[in-house]
């Protein structure tokens, strides 16, 4: 990890669960992180479960993935104050359990809306701001898509149906962006890690989920660390991790 010593790392999503975890990762490794999230608050209080002598690296900017307008004017001030971004972490995601999709409801289309606007769209508009800032300053970055294994196979929860259908596209999209990086002949690397079931506030809030072997958050931020401990020429493609014992 000395490669990324001082260098800048952005995490969408950094207020709980996985990207909390992660943020809290990476300013303890020495990055310079950034802390994007709606509840930006609770980004702040994470210094105070960092060793005092990191706290100073986790920096936290109030940013909704979901709208173009945030990502634009946040990455714009993060290149600003910090000079540009090495590392993305795109973490941010949401779920929406109580709606089918063949069920009509009083919310209409917003609920499909709100799982593609930050699951799809908003990973896919960080990934261009970052990617820019990378080849800007030919900066040999990485970009890591924090999937899931609904990505790969749609599981049997019926009440998740879309949010399966916005990580089937992050996994489309970690191969879309290797090509086009390798067309750039860029050396910026781009992985998706798709855990299993993690115990976060999601799942917390989930009562027939809640029997389920899980992770822990800090085990997605060390496979973080791993896949960008690596060296120059080797690149973590996807990464899939499970808790032992899981069904699915």
């Amino acid at each position: 990890m000395e490669r990324w010593n001082g260098r800048v790392a952005v995490v969408t999503g950094a207020s709980s669960g996985i990207g909390a975890a992660i943020a809290k990762e990476l300013a303890q490794a020495g990055l310079v992180t950034v802390g994007l999230a709606r509840r930006v608050e609770r980004v702040d209080a994470l210094r105070d479960q960092i060793p005092k002598q990191f706290s100073a690296n986790l920096h936290a900017i109030k940013c909704d993935v979901s709208k173009e307008e945030d990502i634009g004017r946040v990455f714009q001030e993060i290149v600003a104050k910090f000079g540009g971004i090495d590392v993305l972490i795109n973490n941010a995601g949401i779920v929406r359990e109580s709606m089918r999709l063949l069920s009509e409801d009083s919310e209409g289309a917003q609920p499909l809306r709100d799982i593609l606007d930050t699951n799809v769209l908003g990973l896919t508009l960080c990934s261009r701001k970052a990617c820019k800032s990378m080849r800007d300053r030919s900066v040999d970055g990485h970009i890591i898509h924090i999937n899931s294994i609904a990505g790969h196979r749609v599981l049997n929860f019926p009440h998740m149906n879309m949010y399966s259908a916005s990580k089937f596209a992050v996994t489309a999209l970690t191969e879309t962006m290797r090509n086009e990086l390798r067309e750039m002949k860029s050396k910026v690397k781009v992985t998706s890690i798709s855990p299993g079931v993690v115990k976060t506030e999601i799942i917390d809030a989930m009562d027939n989920h809640k029997d389920f072997p899980m992770l822990e958050p800090k085990d997605i931020a060390d496979a973080v660390l791993y896949v960008l401990a690596t060296p120059a020429h080797v690149q973590v493609h996807e990464l899939t991790i499970k808790p032992v014992g899981e069904d699915f």
